[in-house]
């Protein structure tokens, strides 16, 4: 359901207005320099609208691609330097450097081009012998590069400025000693290697990704010292995090895997940095307990002064102050890791931080609840009212919305001691909506919790229902989509149902009514199908495997909500429209990108 309700407040985002032009592309996130509060802009091509390419110095951190400086239309992606941004996609990971960037608007495909002086070329890279894929910068010491790439079996050298002036080589593999004109690496086996190279020494490591049980922290600053690894735990829904609480003595520690230094990770940073493997010493400087994090995707660590949170806001495009100022939650009597709030909300993004400053920061990209890790992806909200809970400790927190209309009865999880309340639409006060899994049973909606005002009626899954009215019977167990008016009382409850392919089909697609233009399912989300897809004036539908047993059309344009069956929804404008389509809501959106003149 975290999802799916995801990828509700981008649908609603887009009903209200977002096919409109593009007229600005620019890169924010944590790794630029106006951070999440300001867009760099980019340079639109003059021969291609759709490309825009910007020249930029990034941290380490994520970054996302959006249009006109507004959430509105963003993209995303959790691969890196190159992929294809989707909309609302992942936070892209960024790594320090120079960077020549291009983006390309209409398919999504954008390309973090870094400049370094050094690169890694030949028959076992992707550029093979004629083009190096440049190396990144250590930023603790110029000397040292790096880079994770997929390999194939074959041969490399490491090279600077593009060309064979200066090289170096050698016949070792994986680790050794380039020299001057020396032999081409011979590269054993393909796979994916994190690559290190250091220009003074010529000393090079082709690392591949090992398989561990376990990942602990050892070293003087911990209970164990250098004898006994202290375990960190896995985070239950993101392998590659492992998380500890624990107090440290000023000292060192590194963390390594399995109680064994065949594989360990160092670094020179403290209390963030990104950890090597065989790295130096963690210098802790002061005796306190702390919460850490390592990620053993990206090595990215961070070490937390427990006592070093003073006070936990949440801050954001979804709440009252944007993302210019927090607003302050409540901390617990009882309980000093818990913090509370009560807080109106809108349907956009948040994160949790601490003192009022990004150097402590939590974020998961699951609503309404989750585990957020420090420096993680905005946490998309809905419009209405929530309390909302988080825990400094663990990072778990959850989104409680408070409403004035809610489902009651023996077919929810509830039963009849206890509302689940439904969410406000975010363009009609007088609709509500949640997507629950019911049992075979009985249900009705109810205001504010109490009988006074309660709706029912015998129909099922639609249905009209009347002060007082009947139980309305929940015919089978299953996952079902439910929206209620509470001005008309016009209720439906509509079963999820699995498909194999979504398309497109009328007179406005290329294939007419004889061939659907098929849509492509989120990878992240099973019930978002989209696609960027060239249309004519005329219409169109949705439909389900290539045929007429479930189709979908309305009478909006360009987003509306879809009924099964409906009339053909009317394309007034012939151009380039990113399509979006949600089998859950049955919410539809069509995003003009490009018009055709």
């Amino acid at each position: 359901m975290k999802s799916q309700i995801h990828t509700l407040i981008l649908l609603m985002l887009m009903a209200l207005g977002l096919n409109a032009q593009i007229t600005t592309v620019g890169l924010i996130g944590s790794g630029t320099a106006g951070d999440w509060a300001a867009d760099t802009d980019m340079t639109q091509s003059t021969t291609d609208p759709n490309v825009w390419t910007l020249t930029t110095t990034l941290k380490t951190g994520e970054a996302k691609f959006r249009a006109n400086d507004a959430w509105d239309i963003n993209w995303g992606s959790k691969s890196f330097p190159k992929g294809t941004g989707t909309q609302g996609g992942d936070n892209i990971p960024v790594f320090a450097g120079d960077y020549t960037i291009t983006f390309n608007a209409s398919t999504g495909v954008y390309d973090f081009d870094v400049d370094s002086d050094i690169g890694i070329i030949g028959s076992a890279t992707p550029g093979g012998w004629d083009n190096d894929t440049d190396m990144y910068i250590d930023a603790a010491d110029s000397n040292k590069y790096y880079i994770k790439l997929d390999l194939v079996a074959g041969a490399a050298k490491f090279r600077a400025n593009d060309g064979w002036a200066v090289n170096w080589g050698s016949s070792a593999f994986p680790k050794g000693t380039g020299t001057q004109d020396g032999m081409d690496i011979p590269i054993a086996n393909a796979g994916t290697y994190t690559i290190t190279f250091n220009k003074s020494t010529g000393e090079y490591n082709f690392d591949q990704p090992a398989k561990f049980t376990r990942i602990g922290i050892i070293g003087s600053a911990t209970a164990g010292g250098w004898d006994n690894d202290t375990d960190l735990v896995q985070d239950a829904s993101n392998a590659d995090i492992w998380r500890g609480d624990m107090t440290l003595k000023k000292g060192a520690v590194k963390f390594r895997a399995d109680d064994a230094w065949a594989l360990s990770w160092g670094g020179s940073a403290f209390p963030v940095g990104v950890a090597v493997e065989g790295g130096g010493d963690i210098a802790v400087p002061d005796s306190s307990r702390y919460i850490l994090w390592l990620n053993t995707k990206t090595l990215a660590y961070t070490f937390i002064r427990a006592d070093s949170i003073n006070t936990v806001g949440i801050i954001g495009s979804g709440t009252p102050n944007g993302w210019d100022n927090d607003t302050d939650m409540l901390q617990d009597s009882l309980d000093d890791n818990l913090w509370t709030i009560n807080i109106n909300l809108t349907s956009d993004e948040v994160k949790f931080r601490a003192n009022n400053a990004w150097t402590i920061n939590w974020g998961n990209k699951t609503f309404p609840s989750g585990k957020a890790t420090q420096d993680g992806p905005n946490v998309p909200t809905l419009k209405g009212n929530f309390n909302v809970t988080f825990n400094s400790l663990t990072g778990e927190y959850k989104f409680d919305v408070v409403s004035n209309i809610g489902i009651i009865g023996s077919a929810t999880d509830g039963g009849w001691d206890r509302d689940t309340d439904l969410y406000q639409d975010e363009l009609d006060s007088n609709k509500y909506f949640h997507t629950l899994t019911l049992k075979a049973g009985a249900a009705k909606f109810r205001a504010n919790n109490g009988w006074d005002i309660n709706w029912g009626s015998v129909d099922f899954p639609t249905g009209t229902g009347t002060q007082g009215g009947m139980d309305i019977p929940i015919a089978q167990g299953g996952q079902y989509y439910i929206t209620f008016d509470k001005s008309t009382g016009a209720y439906s409850f509509a079963e999820i149902v699995a498909y194999s392919s979504i398309g497109v089909i009328g007179t406005a697609t290329s294939g007419g009514w004889d061939t659907d233009t098929d849509l492509t399912r989120d990878a992240t989300n099973g019930d978002l199908w989209t696609a960027r897809v060239d249309l004519t004036v005329g219409e169109i539908k949705f439909r389900a495997d290539n045929a007429w047993v479930y189709d979908w059309g309305g009478t909006a344009f360009p987003a509306g909500t879809a009924v099964k069956g409906g009339a053909n929804i009317a394309v007034p404008e012939a151009g380039k429209y990113l399509i979006s389509f949600n089998t859950r809501t049955l919410a539809y959106s069509f995003t003009l990108i490009v018009p055709i003149m």
